[in-house]
């Protein structure tokens, strides 16, 4: 990087020089923009440096612990769908079909769906769909279906508190 005290002197001195053709198309830096802001600053922090140092299982085991958590309310037929989505998805990662950005926002994705951040991750599905459809196509369909599954289920509570917690609830009430 440039020397920090040169760096503002030269951007406040050149902009018109920096910044002369982007103007012309305003279409393509909007994008760009948006996704480094969820992917590239978050990454080099969540995903360390190294290019797609990502496990499957760090991503496919929430996703399926999702799943599980939407299949007492969610129709089979569409639990199914996601299930085979999430599979296409994890066959597609292991035979090294993910380039390494995918598999640093899908990482992204999975966190915010488990902080259920839905708008963030929903946003992260929307930039995977642009900016690699031919990637995602067959699978991310799923992953949109499983948020929005998710998102609606009667509890919003993470899955993992779901797992005793539950039964315990009216437990400490009545002692």
């Amino acid at each position: 990087p440039p020397v920090p005290a040169s760096a503002p002197a030269a951007s406040a001195a050149l902009p018109p020089r920096a910044l002369g053709p982007p103007p012309l198309g305003p279409v393509s830096p909007a994008p760009r923009a948006e996704s480094g802001k969820l992917s590239t600053a978050a990454c080099l922090e969540e995903c360390g440096p190294e290019d797609g140092g990502v496990p499957a299982d760090a991503v496919l085991a929430p996703l399926r612990e999702a799943l599980d958590a939407c299949r007492p309310t969610v129709q089979k037929q569409v639990c199914d769908d996601i299930g085979r989505r999430l599979t296409v998805l994890g066959d597609a990662w292991a035979q090294g079909k993910l380039s390494a950005p995918v598999r640093k926002r899908m990482s992204l994705l999975v966190q915010e769906l488990q902080q259920q951040h839905w708008d963030a991750a929903d946003e992260i599905h929307r930039s995977l769909m642009v900016d690699h459809v031919n990637e995602v196509s067959q699978w991310l369909v799923g992953v949109k279906r499983l948020i929005a599954e998710t998102r609606s289920l009667p509890a919003a509570e993470p899955a993992a508190a779901t797992d005793g917690s539950a039964q315990a609830g009216p437990g400490p009430e009545d002692p």
